[in-house]
């Protein structure tokens, strides 16, 4: 009976260090509530709501590779490549195992540590009856265990968990700014090629009609101040040429440089506009579903979660620590040995240090005031960036518009001219100025469908196109791969 008395406190106690163990401190986190917003732009929305060149579906998200929206299989196979062989993502991909290695490594605090310890020496023993030396030694296993009764170490491994989500949506936002650069440096190129063709059948117009002013003066019939303007216009639209061919260039080692290539070891291919197709349709998903899809938004919740679970490792520093220790050691000493073990159970806990505990909890808890305001900004500066860009779609349509009714206008006046030079009623040089106006009509349009095609592709990046769980898909296709060789 009396037995049974002492075991009841014991077993009390045990039941209240279980209880305890499963209590965690701190808040846990919880993602901040989705925007209320319907809308980015409503002037916008509406107008690129109507029926013309393009128009948004707002309220549907973007689906599959949305770089296939521009019916490109050169673009297609550029970007894969871009994906297959881009060093920032490779270097992306190390961070995230990193990260889950530290994740793993904080794991291991929530089980018992167990260690071999060997010790051997020599000593002197003095306060026997006789001095006298013997040698030592003492070897055996060693179990320790933190109760964690207060939930710090879970706190710890809360905190890398987060921070390997962060690490993976830096991922996803490396991905989706190389898949936007490559189709951006692509339609560069194609832009570059048309722009030079423009120039070169403007400048050889420039070449004619110097010849024939130069002709007349010859005849008479023209003076040398004719003479020098044919000539300060062909010089003037020489100069057009240099920077298209710089743009081209510098597109193309940037190609080179994404695809993990040098700008000598791999050359992009030449692309052509008109092999890219405007897409009609673009979905635009609602303001509420956002903050799923833009890997920044992402990357500022996963920032969010490790400031709340800072917050949850500063409270349960405040609270006392509990530990479990166990050892079997085989241990002699001189000519005697035995087997000796030990429990132990230690408690540790804060009584007086000056201030720093509570100021260490309360300066976590101002963190993660200061980053939900930054999560909150991410926000605000997602919707900002769809509707900047919804507006310069909205006034390229516009543009385009104006553009393409003075290229009419300008192809008008050519064939005018043409059919009254054929009847003789007008002179060779007003037909080469009507060509003239019309190349530079034509030049206009190019630069206004290049802003159309780049607007474009900077929708789908700020809607996040499709980066949500790449890094898990590339996971799983890399173990599909394993296997098959397998």
């Amino acid at each position: 009976m009396k037995s049974r008395l002492l075991f009841q406190p014991k077993i009390a106690a045990l039941s209240a260090l279980v209880f305890l163990s499963a209590c965690t401190v701190g808040p846990d986190f919880q993602t901040p509530a989705a925007s209320q917003s319907q809308h980015y732009d409503q002037q916008a929305e509406q107008r690129l709501g109507q029926s013309g060149e393009q128009r948004i579906e707002l309220g549907k998200n973007v689906r599959g590779q949305w770089w296939s929206a521009f019916g490109s299989p050169k673009l297609d196979q550029i970007v894969h490549r871009a994906i297959d062989g881009n060093l920032g993502l490779v270097a992306a991909d190390a961070t995230i195992r990193q990260a889950a290695s530290s994740v793993a490594a904080a794991q291991g605090a929530l089980y018992p540590q167990v260690d071999f310890a060997a010790a051997a020496g020599r000593q002197r023993l003095h306060n026997a009856k006789e001095p006298s030396i013997a040698n030592f030694y003492a070897i055996g296993p060693r179990v320790a265990f933190d109760l964690d009764v207060f939930g710090g170490n879970k706190r710890l491994v809360e905190q890398q968990q987060a921070f390997t989500e962060l690490q993976t949506h830096r991922y996803e936002a490396a991905y989706l700014t190389l898949t936007g650069d490559v189709a951006s440096q692509a339609l560069l190129i194609a832009s570059a090629n048309a722009q030079m063709n423009a120039v070169e059948k403007l400048l050889a117009n420039d070449a004619k009609n110097l010849e024939l002013v130069r002709a007349a003066h010859t005849n008479g019939t023209t003076t040398q101040i004719d003479v020098s303007l044919a000539e300060t216009r062909l010089a003037q639209d020489r100069t057009l040429l240099p920077p298209l061919a710089q743009q081209r260039d510098a597109a193309r080692h940037a190609l080179s440089i994404l695809t993990g290539k040098g700008p000598a070891d791999w050359i992009a291919p030449e692309f052509d506009l008109a092999e890219f197709t405007l897409p009609s349709n673009v979905p635009v998903s609602l303001p509420s579903e956002l903050a799923h899809d833009r890997p920044d938004v992402r990357q500022a919740e996963a920032e969010l979660h490790i400031a709340s679970a800072a917050v949850g490792v500063a409270t349960a520093n405040l609270y006392p620590r509990v530990t479990l220790s166990a050892s079997l050691l085989q241990a002699a000493s001189g000519n005697g040995g035995a087997a000796l073990w030990g429990f132990a159970a230690g408690l540790t806990a804060p009584i007086f240090n000056g201030g720093t505990l509570e100021a260490e909890r309360q300066a976590a808890v101002d963190g993660y005031k200061a980053t939900l305001a930054g999560y909150q900004q991410t926000v605000i500066a997602s919707f900002g960036q769809v509707a900047d860009t919804l507006q310069a779609i909205n006034h390229d349509a516009e543009q385009n518009q104006a553009q393409q009714q003075a290229l009419n206008a300008a192809e008008t006046s050519l064939q005018l001219n043409q059919q009254a030079y054929a009847q003789g009623e007008n002179s060779i040089l007003q037909v080469l100025e009507a060509e003239r106006a019309y190349q530079q009509a034509l030049l206009g349009q190019i630069q206004v469908k290049t802003a159309q095609f780049l607007d474009t592709v900077q929708l789908f990046v700020a809607l996040g196109g499709n980066s949500a769980g790449v890094f898990e898909q590339r996971l799983a296709s890399s173990e599909v791969t394993k296997r098959s060789y397998q």
